[in-house]
């Protein structure tokens, strides 16, 4: 009787023990995806998993797979990104899984991707990383534009990779070329 009772209670410290393991491990994993950019981790999931070209209020610019509108920091350099910290909370890096995959449509900007500080891949259109804004609720929005917010000004994407400078929704022209500076 006394060696049955030992065998329940090994049995059950055992269990107990892999219920810890797993409930670890899945923990874990739930961490690590959040330690990439809390907000960007609904845009990477998403089905089609490329960068498309869209109409939103600042005209038609690249968007990420879930249709949000991608910006370009005044501030950051080709293949070098300056927004990190609370910036990067505010103004999400673009996954470099969101890349395009072959060719899309009226798109003849470039892209590639760089690796941040904390390992994680993002995005570039032309050698400047991308982001998308937490002040965008939707897609076709484009809140960020022209924004001087986290220590620079934040600029919409066009097709061609060139940043559109202007303000209103009623004017469509970019400037390409000029793409640091205010």
């Amino acid at each position: 009787m006394h060696t049955r009772s030992r065998s329940m209670a090994l049995a059950g410290v055992a269990g107990a023990g892999l219920l810890l393991i797993s409930a670890c491990g899945s923990g874990g994993s739930s961490s690590s995806s959040s330690s990439t950019s809390p907000s960007s981790s609904g845009s990477s999931s998403s089905t089609s998993g490329t960068v498309a070209l869209a109409s939103t209020s600042a005209g038609k610019v690249l968007v990420d797979p879930s249709g949000m509108t991608l910006y370009a920091f005044a501030n950051d350099t080709p293949g070098h990104t300056t927004c990190t910290g609370s910036c990067a909370v505010y103004w999400p890096p673009v996954p470099g899984s969101d890349m395009p995959h072959g060719s899309v449509a009226a798109v003849t900007a470039k892209f590639g991707t760089i690796k941040r500080s904390d390992g994680s891949s993002q995005l570039t259109v032309d050698g400047y990383p991308m982001y998308t804004y937490a002040g965008d609720s939707a897609p076709g929005q484009a809140n960020g534009q022209g924004k001087n917010l986290s220590g620079g000004l934040w600029w919409v994407v066009g097709s061609d990779g060139s940043w559109v400078k202007t303000t209103s929704s009623s004017s469509s022209s970019s400037s390409s070329g000029a793409r640091g500076g205010y």
